[in-house]
């Protein structure tokens, strides 16, 4: 239970009601920002304190910040959901805590408690209630939530900064896929790797995505989606897109998924892990070499690939491209009927939006 005082001063200009339903009715991702935002100070002598709710707005920030300098900075990705009886959840909000507890670590920044990581998103989700959207038939809406937490004290010293302020940002978010599922293509990238041993593969900040950008601008350049990565010691282990993980499922059922270490531990991940162990597969976490997943797809061993991440929640994984060839997907029916992915997907999708039973205790209410 958090001890955590948050004080609250609400917008004296909330968005009408009018232009809020129009926003809902078609939100995009991170376009549209809610009322308010949450900020909370740090120093060594204070430790956490000044929690504050106030309206969204602009910060103003000193030229030597650290962060602009430094790159010191943590940030997690989530969702609140509202069910049909009105009712408004998040989805394992406690994990996304930790995360950021093993991220604050790696970066030498201040631990957030979970407990009041939880209370925080949980106070703006609740002042904000009215933006989460409910459910029309327009696919899988949510309001999307970014906690973050960045070096703030004015100090060009290279050193864990001496401020540090968190802050919970939250935007209404549409379906990934408006159109329908659809299988994703991706480009190999043999001359760009995300981490290396020692590095900060495992933690989730800006600087892992930064360093994908130009990978991924090659990926676009090449007609795919996204771009998926190697690892950095051998260039031969298959680790994970831009910003989800894979999963490769075997002829006899088996799912195999990269071994973490290097890469982000997702929540929607070891949310899957769990679900298929439940629908009777047998899940690997371990090494998975490019060459494993060139000769499964050709010999039919591989019968399905898919990936993963908080956005998308599951999507198929198609056609395979880098410099001089290409791997055909493994797909051989329509990917959205009857695959292991779309089983997997229609089940979590329905535990998070309150439409199946959530057997896991995976559900966390805010109002």
């Amino acid at each position: 239970m958090s001890s955590m005082e948050i004080r609250v001063t609400p917008s004296d200009h909330p968005v009408g009601d009018d232009r809020l339903a129009e926003i809902l009715a078609d939100p995009g991702f991170g376009t549209y920002f809610t009322d308010h935002m949450l900020t909370v100070e740090w120093t060594p002598d204070r430790g956490w304190h000044d929690a504050r709710i106030t309206a969204y707005g602009p910060l103003t920030l000193d030229p030597a910040t650290a962060v602009l300098h430094y790159a010191q900075e943590i940030f997690e990705g989530m969702k609140a959901y509202r069910h049909p009886d009105s009712s408004i959840h998040t989805f394992r909000p406690e994990e996304n805590a930790a995360r950021m507890v093993r991220s604050s670590g790696r970066l030498a920044l201040p631990v957030l408690p979970v407990e009041d990581f939880v209370a925080c998103v949980d106070a703006l989700v609740e002042i904000d209630a009215r933006w989460v959207p409910a459910q029309d038939g327009a696919g899988e809406k949510s309001l999307y939530l970014r906690p973050f937490m960045f070096a703030s004290e004015a100090f060009l010293g290279v050193r864990p900064s001496q401020h540090v302020t968190f802050m919970v940002i939250a935007s209404p978010a549409g379906s990934y896929f408006p159109g329908g599922v659809k299988p994703v293509s991706l480009w190999l990238s043999e001359e760009y790797t995300r981490a290396g041993r020692g590095g900060m593969g495992a933690a989730k900040t800006g600087g892992n995505y930064a360093s994908s950008l130009v990978a991924q601008q090659e990926a676009i350049a090449q007609g795919c989606d996204q771009v998926v990565f190697l690892d950095g010691a051998e260039g031969r282990y298959v680790e994970e897109l831009g910003g989800m993980n894979l999963y490769f499922v075997h002829r006899d059922g088996r799912i195999v998924t990269p071994e973490t270490g290097t890469i982000l531990e997702g929540i929607t991940r070891d949310s899957i892990i769990e679900l298929a162990g439940k629908q009777g597969h047998q899940v690997e976490e371990r090494r998975f070499s490019i060459e494993e997943w060139r000769d499964g797809v050709t010999s039919g061993e591989i019968t399905e690939i898919f990936a993963c991440g908080t956005a998308a929640v599951i999507t198929p994984v198609g056609e395979l491209r880098w410099a001089g060839g290409s791997l055909p997907s493994p797909i051989a029916t329509d990917p959205a009927t009857g695959s292991t992915a779309m089983r997997l997907r229609e089940q979590l999708v329905g535990i998070q939006l309150g439409l199946e039973d959530d057997t896991f205790g995976w559900l966390h209410r805010v109002v």
